[in-house]
């Protein structure tokens, strides 16, 4: 498929959300339309999620495509049940989820995601709130090394969170190659690793901006909640910390909860199942397709059915 981004795992998407005329479904994460052209060419209709403004010209584009079968909703996917709730539709057959920064914000430099071209470090999704220069500029240096080892399972968290602070106390850090250079002389240089020192560091800023991993959960939980029975749920994922709380999430909503030890008394969950799996595991991208799509490489596909089953109250 043309165009900024090519949508990874698609067919192995498709498959799994089974999308049919009369069916409506929720692309959650809609950037350029990959995932919601293929929908829209099956015959069903598509509510299009995004909290990045820059996607309107690709919606636009979809919309003349497909007039009266399509719109999209400027909102986090955590706000998947108020946008599905708004448009006026009786049953959700589907959701999608590609989680993650796409490579066409990756290519635009005045983002700021990447180290790759210099460009203000910025790492807003929605252009609102608090950018990757608030936090590396005004952040103490525990919240800072937290994020770094959490977020970004930077070993040298501590080490380069110091220099940082060091830094900026003689001048503000406002663009993205000026952080990618200190962070490479906090730790030496490359050594002949195979990524580039920064790179954990600009993942960690990335989800702490955007609030990825909670958006995510939310997310999960809003499909959960809105999802009519039989209705499916596909979520691509990049990196272990995404799809860790795909899998816990799955596996919990499937009723697959690993047991205690047998030496302690048994806690008896009486909550149904709201889910099934639809396969176990997570499917991965094949070889012709990781040798044209470089981000498909890390991907990750789970895929659940939702059962007849109240949603699960949200943990608090």
């Amino acid at each position: 498929m043309s165009g900024p981004h090519a949508p990874v795992l698609l067919a192995e998407v498709i498959q799994a959300l089974a999308p049919a005329p009369g069916d409506v479904m929720i692309d959650a994460t809609f950037g350029a339309g990959g995932y919601t052209r293929a929908i829209l060419a099956t015959g069903a209709t598509v509510i299009a999620l995004d909290r990045d403004p820059t996607v309107q010209p690709h919606a636009e584009a979809v919309a003349a495509d497909f007039p009266g079968k399509f719109q999209l909703v400027r909102t986090p996917f955590s706000g998947l049940s108020e946008a599905f709730a708004g448009t006026g539709q009786a049953r959700l057959d589907g959701a999608v989820f590609d989680i993650g920064v796409s490579s066409m914000q990756l290519d635009q430099a005045e983002r700021g995601f990447s180290f790759l071209r210099d460009g203000p470090l910025d790492m807003r999704m929605s252009g609102e709130g608090e950018s990757a220069a608030d936090i590396v500029n005004g952040w103490d240096h525990g919240p800072l090394a937290h994020i770094f080892k959490l977020y970004g399972e930077e070993r040298q968290s501590g080490r380069i969170a110091s220099v940082i602070l060091r830094r900026r106390a003689e001048t503000p850090f406002t663009r993205t190659l000026d952080l990618a250079e200190t962070i490479e002389k906090a730790v030496g240089g490359r050594r002949g690793a195979p990524i580039h020192p920064a790179t954990r560091v600009f993942q960690a800023l990335r989800i702490a901006v955007n609030d990825e991993l909670g958006e995510l959960t939310r997310g999960l939980q809003a499909a959960e909640a809105t999802l009519a029975p039989g209705g499916r749920l596909a979520v691509v994922t990049f990196h272990s910390l995404e799809d860790r709380i795909v899998k816990q999430f799955l596996t919990e909503r499937t009723g697959n909860t690993p047991g205690g030890s047998r030496h302690a008394p048994v806690a008896v969950d009486t909550r149904r199942p709201s889910f099934t799996l639809q396969f176990k595991g997570a499917r991965e991208a094949g070889e012709a397709e990781r040798a044209v799509n470089p981000r498909a490489r890390s991907a990750r596909l789970r895929a659940a059915v939702r059962t007849d089953a109240p949603a699960w109250r949200a943990a608090a």
